[in-house]
């Protein structure tokens, strides 16, 4: 099934092996034909998706990219069928000469994290909520021995189903599940990213707590998360929505977090950058036609949302298991 057999097989000589007949029942349940309404027209468009040979795969590139270009009336086609996966918020992707210009420039997130992490070479790699997999495959171009990324939504498992159509075959998956799905305590793990998730989390301690049992001993996290400006003890708790988002539920202070990170049994937390969110970073495109970024700020006050909260900010954090 779209290749989840690799999977299986790739995970029977990990850590995970005794739990692969529940993943399995967890991907089959998800990935079933009447699990969502669109899921028989993307499944059409997946299995219509033109086979082009690739001649250069490049993984460390800012922009995805697969060569080479394909002729015009073949680029053309290949255009509609990536287009059947609006909205593209993670990227970019360059397929055969077609361009995916995402909502978010994931490239500038990696570029500020990967010269701070340990080396991935050779590691077994978590990533969850990873969207469509775009830092999934940046984590395969540094040499990660398997790549695992998680999310619960169909429509990215979807797209990323299409890019590794072109991409080929890589020690990289995506299974349509969450953190709380996955079986819990495992220490598979040698580095796991959790980016853009703390805040969606009713509890940021039990997400803190699976990222842990994700880990073996000395296994790295990589979590990014929203921040507010402020001392240790500092925490947003938006009073409804927050950047138009209504499943925001905290924001610390990046002393906060690195406390929250030691209460929740990490080591040596450290922030390593806090970075505002701008227009060059997140914004609306060809690919992702509604609204983003500048529609969610305050138009006479950039530094504040809609709702009069600080505008979004963004913090890296390092820990160790």
């Amino acid at each position: 099934m779209n290749g989840y057999d690799e999977l299986y097989a790739a995970l029977a000589e990990t850590p995970l092996a005794p739990w692969l007949d529940e993943i399995r029942r967890g991907i089959e349940r998800e990935m079933s034909p009447d699990s969502h309404g669109d899921m028989p027209r993307w499944l059409e468009t997946l299995n219509n998706l033109p086979r082009i040979t690739a001649s250069e795969v490049l993984l460390n590139s800012d922009s995805i990219t697969v060569n080479p270009p394909c002729e015009a009336a073949l680029r053309e086609l290949l255009e509609e069928d990536l287009r059947e996966f609006h909205p593209w918020r993670k990227g970019p992707f360059t397929i055969h000469g077609v361009h995916i210009d995402t909502e978010w420039r994931s490239d500038l997130k990696w570029n500020r994290l990967k010269d701070h992490i340990q080396p991935l070479k050779d590691r077994r790699v978590l990533d969850v909520g990873c969207g469509n997999g775009y830092h999934c495959w940046r984590m395969a171009g540094e040499g990660a021995q398997l790549v695992v990324g998680i999310d619960p939504t169909l429509l990215y498992v979807m797209q990323f189903l299409a890019i590794k159509h072109f991409l080929g075959k890589w020690p990289v998956y995506l299974l349509p599940l969450a953190l709380e799905e996955m079986p819990q305590n495992t220490r598979a793990f040698d580095t796991a990213f959790s980016m853009g998730v703390l805040y969606h989390r009713r509890s940021p301690f039990d997400h803190l707590a699976e990222l842990r049992g994700a880990l073996r001993p000395g296994g790295e996290l990589v979590l990014e998360t929203l921040v507010i400006e402020g001392s240790e003890n500092s925490v947003l708790v938006p009073e409804g929505r927050y950047a138009k988002m209504k499943n925001v539920w905290f924001l610390p202070s990046p002393e906060t977090l690195v406390s929250w990170l030691r209460r929740a049994g990490f080591q040596n937390p450290r922030v390593i950058d806090v970075t505002p969110t701008t227009s060059e970073e997140q914004r609306s495109t060809d690919w992702m036609r509604f609204e983003s970024l500048a529609d969610y700020l305050d138009p006479n006050d950039h530094s504040k949302t809609v709702e009069g909260y600080p505008a979004p900010r963004r913090a890296i954090v390092l820990a160790t298991a």
